[in-house]
C-alpha cells in the first residue's frame, strides 16, 4: 500500500462530482485518502470532525466548529490545527504527501510533516466572485512550499509554468464509460422526458461563470427550443437567473445521473461569460458532451476554442453563440458522422486512469532539491 494523501479542500466532496473526486477515488484504490474539508459554522458544541466514508479508501472529515468567518480564515486555524493533530493520531497518519486545492489552507501545512507538497490547481480562484484577499499572497506560498505543481488546462499551465520549476499540465479527462451511456436515449430521465425538442442542455454549477443575457437571449431568439439546467446556484442569486417558459432548472443532480439527462439533449451548451473567472478555465463537460456523442456550442473559452474549435460550434457573441446552436442542429447527417469520429478519437485519446498513472509516477519519482 502506498503512503497516504491527505486533500485539503475549497469544494466538499458531496459537491459536483468532478476533478478532485474522479482523480482521488482513483488513487484511493492503491493508497489511503484524507480530505479535510473548510469548516462549517456550529456554535452548540466545541470544535470537531465530522468523518464519512463516502467512497472506497476514502476518508472525509469535515470541521465543526464556533467561528462565523467562513471558509480557512485566520480565525478558524485555532480550532483546525488541534483536529488536525488529533486527526493525524487517531489515523496513525505518518508517511504522507499534502495535496492542495486551495493555497487558503496553506497555514495547516505548518502541523504537517509530508514527504512532498503538491498544489493541484484546477482553477485561477483569485478570479472567482467573493475571492479571499489573501489568496493570491497565500498562492505565492504555496508554490514556494510544493514539490509538484499540477495544472487543470493548458491556460492555467502557461500562467503557472514560470513560477515553480516543476509545473505539469494534467487537463481534467473524461469517464467515457459513464458519459457514453448517454448515446442510449432509452435511458433519458423520466424529468425531461415530457419537454418537447429540440433540447439544449448544460450541467454543471450556475455561478458567475454563466453568460446570463446570453442564456435568456438563446430562449427569447427561439422559444421553441427547451433549455435545460442542470446544477447548483452558487455564489450568484436565485432571481438573477433568466425565467423564461422554456428555461428548466433542475438543481443539483447525482453524478450517476448527468447521462440521464444528457441522453435527451440536441444540443450541449457551454455558455460561459468571457471574465476574470474563465479566463484559464478548462472545463471537465466538453469531454463529457464529447463522450455522449452530441453537438456542443461554446463561447470562446480559451482552452475550448484552442485545442476543440474545429469540432464544437463556437459563438463569440451572442447572436454567433446562436447561430452555432441553429447549425448544431441542422447538422446533416454526413457532418454529424464526422463530427461523432473526430469526438470518438479526442475521448480515446485520455482518462482519468491514465491522468492518475501520469500523477504517480511523478509522486514515485525522488523529490527534487528545493529551489
Amino acid at each position: 500500500m502506498h503512503e497516504a494523501i491527505i486533500v485539503f479542500s475549497h469544494l466538499r466532496w458531496s459537491f459536483v462530482y468532478q476533478r478532485p473526486q474522479q482523480l482521488l477515488a482513483r488513487m484511493a484504490e492503491r493508497r489511503r485518502i484524507v480530505f479535510f474539508e473548510e469548516p462549517v459554522l456550529d456554535r452548540e458544541a466545541d470544535a470537531f470532525l465530522e468523518c464519512s466514508n463516502p467512497a472506497p479508501g476514502v476518508l472525509v472529515c469535515r470541521p465543526h466548529t464556533p467561528v462565523e468567518r467562513p471558509g480557512y480564515h485566520d480565525e478558524q486555524f485555532s480550532c483546525l490545527v488541534p483536529l488536525l493533530e488529533q486527526l493525524l493520531r487517531e489515523e496513525r497518519l505518518e508517511r504522507y504527501v499534502a495535496w492542495f486545492y486551495t493555497p487558503m489552507a496553506l497555514p495547516l501545512a505548518a502541523t504537517l510533516k509530508p514527504r512532498l507538497v503538491v498544489y493541484d490547481c484546477m482553477d485561477e480562484l483569485s478570479g472567482f466572485l467573493d475571492a479571499p484577499k489573501e489568496l493570491a499572497q497565500r498562492e505565492r506560498a504555496l508554490l514556494e512550499r510544493a514539490d509538484l505543481v499540477f495544472t487543470g488546462g493548458p491556460s492555467l499551465y502557461r500562467a503557472k509554468q514560470r513560477h515553480h520549476p516543476r509545473v505539469y499540465c494534467f487537463p481534467s479527462s473524461v469517464d467515457a464509460a459513464h458519459f457514453g451511456l448517454a448515446c442510449d436515449p432509452g435511458i433519458e430521465h423520466e424529468n425531461q422526458r415530457l419537454l418537447p425538442r429540440p433540447r439544449l442542455g448544460y450541467f454543471g454549477v450556475l455561478d458567475e461563470r454563466l453568460n446570463l443575457p446570453l442564456l435568456d437571449a438563446l430562449a427569447c431568439s427561439h422559444p421553441e427550443w427547451q433549455i435545460v439546467m442542470v446544477g447548483p446556484v452558487l455564489k450568484i442569486s436565485q432571481e438573477s437567473l433568466p425565467q423564461r417558459e422554456n428555461i428548466c432548472y433542475y438543481g443539483q443532480q447525482q453524478y450517476a445521473e448527468l447521462p440521464r439527462f444528457l441522453a435527451g439533449w440536441d444540443v450541449c451548451l457551454i455558455p460561459f461569460a468571457l471574465n476574470d473567472a474563465t479566463r484559464f478555465i478548462s472545463p471537465t463537460k466538453i469531454l463529457e458532451y464529447m463522450a455522449a456523442e452530441k453537438p456542443v456550442v461554446s463561447t470562446p473559452i480559451t482552452d475550448v476554442a484552442g485545442p476543440y474549435g474545429d469540432i464544437v460550434f463556437i459563438g463569440d457573441g451572442i447572436e454567433s453563440f446562436i447561430a452555432g446552436c441553429e447549425d448544431a442542429l441542422a447538422l446533416s447527417e454526413a457532418k454529424q458522422r464526422d463530427m461523432v469520429q473526430a469526438m470518438r478519437a479526442v475521448v480515446a485519446g485520455t482518462s482519468w486512469e491514465g491522468t492518475v498513472r501520469a500523477m504517480e509516477e511523478l509522486l514515485a519519482a525522488p523529490r527534487p532539491p528545493k529551489r
